[in-house]
């Protein structure tokens, strides 16, 4: 190995080291309030959008996301009023997904409060639209989530999905993320969809295997069920941990989870 390759290992290792660990819950909206189902189906009423969105800030949350799960397959845009309903309430930043399938619809989600805009079946389909969304509203404005489940047709082993989970691309998923990693992107949230709601643990390969190939924060999603779930996902390389079962309905509380990460020596935010 060269003295600067081993250089460079070196300062990822410390920079990883050094990495605080975000919570993020996840409110998956349908007709305007926060639902949840188990492989992105079954679908079950979780509460209202806002009063969620406050009670998730003063638990010490440290970023949201708010994804209108329905937005792409009945091509429409993202629910504004609701998006500027939880900017009025929200004390941290957060992301809105769903619909995002232009420049302008980014700009409205973004001018109604949101600090990010996730964009993922549009930006499968036309990945110029990732850089045309960093250059009109800055890379720290964006993330490209992509929905994975398992092909072991394929080099990495999974294959990403659209159209909230439902359609197969037949692409590799650590190769598209490779690709959007190249866009400079800071954030990739990949969900597994096979492990979306079941509680069983993130997809650990998956997240490693995106982790080690960009240089972006990667998001665990999909999958988690207690809190050693999170702890494994942070060491498998996600900086930031997103649930949304076990948060909405008290499986695991945000405080109690931060000091059982703490204790693991992970760095959060108590």
């Amino acid at each position: 190995m060269k003295t600067h390759e081993a250089f460079e290992i070196i300062l990822r290792m410390k920079k990883e080291k050094m990495a605080k660990i975000k919570i993020m819950p996840c409110l998956d909206m349908r007709e305007g309030r926060v639902v949840k189902g188990v492989h992105f189906v079954d679908i079950a009423d979780a509460g209202d959008p806002v009063e969620c969105a406050r009670a998730y800030c003063a638990a010490g949350a440290d970023e949201l996301a708010l994804l209108d799960i329905t937005a792409t397959v009945e091509k429409r845009a993202t629910l504004a009023d609701v998006v500027k309903r939880v900017a009025e309430v929200c004390t941290v930043p957060f992301t809105v997904g769903g619909g995002i399938n232009s420049v302008e619809a980014a700009g409205v989600v973004l001018k109604a409060g949101a600090n990010k805009i996730s964009t993922s079946s549009a930006a499968f389909r036309n990945p110029q639209l990732i850089p045309d969304l960093i250059k009109e509203f800055g890379v720290d404005a964006v993330t490209v989530a992509i929905d994975v489940d398992v092909n072991p047709a394929l080099p990495s082993g999974y294959e990403v999905y659209i159209d909230g989970g439902r359609t197969a691309t037949g692409f590799d998923a650590v190769e598209f993320a490779k690709k959007v990693d190249g866009y400079g992107v800071k954030t990739i949230l990949p969900t597994s969809k096979a492990g979306d709601g079941a509680k069983t643990g993130y997809d650990l390969p998956v997240i490693k295997a995106m982790h080690d190939v960009c240089n972006a924060e990667i998001v665990a999603s999909g999958g988690a069920g207690t809190m050693e779930h999170f702890a494994e996902a942070a060491e498998a390389g996600a900086t930031v941990l997103l649930a949304a079962s076990v948060f909405h309905f008290h499986m695991i509380d945000i405080p109690e989870l931060k000091k059982f990460l703490a204790a693991r020596n992970f760095d959060v935010a108590l």
